[in-house]
């Protein structure tokens, strides 16, 4: 199944995003990147 994520660099987003592709899904991830949180930490966060 191929299904959208908001927000993919967040905590809840990353975690679902990985835990749809662990199960064989299709991702497409979106995210605004600002810095309201610290954005290092978004970036530490890669889904492959």
């Amino acid at each position: 199944m191929k299904i959208l994520i908001t927000s993919t660099a967040g905590f809840i987003g990353f975690h679902l995003a990985k835990r749809l592709l662990e199960r064989g899904d299709t991702v497409v991830g979106i995210d605004n990147i600002n810095d309201y949180y610290y954005v290092n930490l978004k970036y530490a966060r890669p889904v492959k």
